[in-house]
């Protein structure tokens, strides 16, 4: 972001859920830049121990960071209501979590189904619940989701995605017109094929469907983005650093794909 745009998250408290890796990790490492005190979560607390520390090094902020399964409505209560407890404040919850598994339609079962609820709708709508009376006594907040490409232009075996992810749409909007007057903005930030072990998993087993190597199925998707590559954590999380900011004020309720013009539609 650089030091000429002044975001004015110094010192703002940020909550980053599924900070262990790949679009978390990188959107924790971006706030922390900023100057912004993190709190994370996310299933694996080593990674997150790791993390923290790498932070406090190098930006000489406060760290808070608990294991917590996005799936799980109390655990994501709890968790929060700690953060609230060490900081004092609640400024920015970004919510992110990994994406259900890539199936053919008639190949998903229903226990696939509520897991996808839970932990791509369900979960952001959770951690809503829980930081937004923070903000509102604030007068300030920054509620933002990660989802996907897919609220916008369904990808195929996503079906999952597709169908699930498609309600953050509507939480955010709801969520912008109802909290607008406490200060609150709600956005949606939706990556497109980024370079991070969700992707590699999902060129994996592309690649065990249909016999194509994995470096075809990444080309494949290459091949769909004007920009000719992949996009990098680094872009997704300085969209939501923007959207974090102070000068992102007028804009909420919006989805912003991070995707490198693959997106066709208007």
């Amino acid at each position: 972001m650089g030091a000429e745009m002044d975001t004015g998250l110094r010192n703002r408290v940020a909550i980053v859920s599924g900070a262990s890796q790949g679009l978390g990790r990188a959107t924790a490492i971006a706030l922390a830049a900023e100057g912004a005190q993190v709190a994370l979560c996310a299933r694996s607390l080593p990674a997150l121990q790791q993390l923290a520390a790498e932070l406090k090094e190098k930006y000489s902020i406060e760290v808070h960071c608990e294991s917590c399964d996005a799936k799980d409505a109390a655990a994501t209560h709890a968790f929060v209501c700690d953060v609230h407890r060490v900081f004092g404040r609640i400024d920015v919850c970004v919510t992110n979590a990994g994406g259900p598994p890539a199936k053919l339609f008639l190949d998903t079962t229903q226990d696939e189904w509520e897991d996808a609820f839970a932990l791509n709708l369900r979960s952001a709508v959770d951690f809503a619940q829980a930081v937004i009376p923070y903000m509102q006594s604030q007068h300030w907040g920054r509620f933002i989701t990660i989802s996907s490409i897919t609220v916008k232009q369904p990808q195929p075996q996503l079906v999952l995605s597709n169908a699930i992810r498609t309600g953050i749409l509507g939480l955010v909007r709801s969520l912008s017109n109802e909290f607008a007057k406490d200060g609150i903005t709600a956005n949606n930030v939706g990556p497109g094929y980024t370079a991070t072990a969700r992707l590699l998993e999902l060129a994996e087993r592309r690649a065990a469907a249909t016999g194509k190597a994995e470096r075809d199925i990444e080309q494949t998707w290459i091949d769909q983005i004007p920009v000719g590559r992949l996009g990098k954590p680094e872009e997704v999380a300085d969209a939501i650093v923007w959207l974090a900011s102070e000068r992102a004020s007028f804009v909420t309720g919006q989805t912003i794909l991070v995707d490198g013009g693959m997106y066709q539609g208007l």
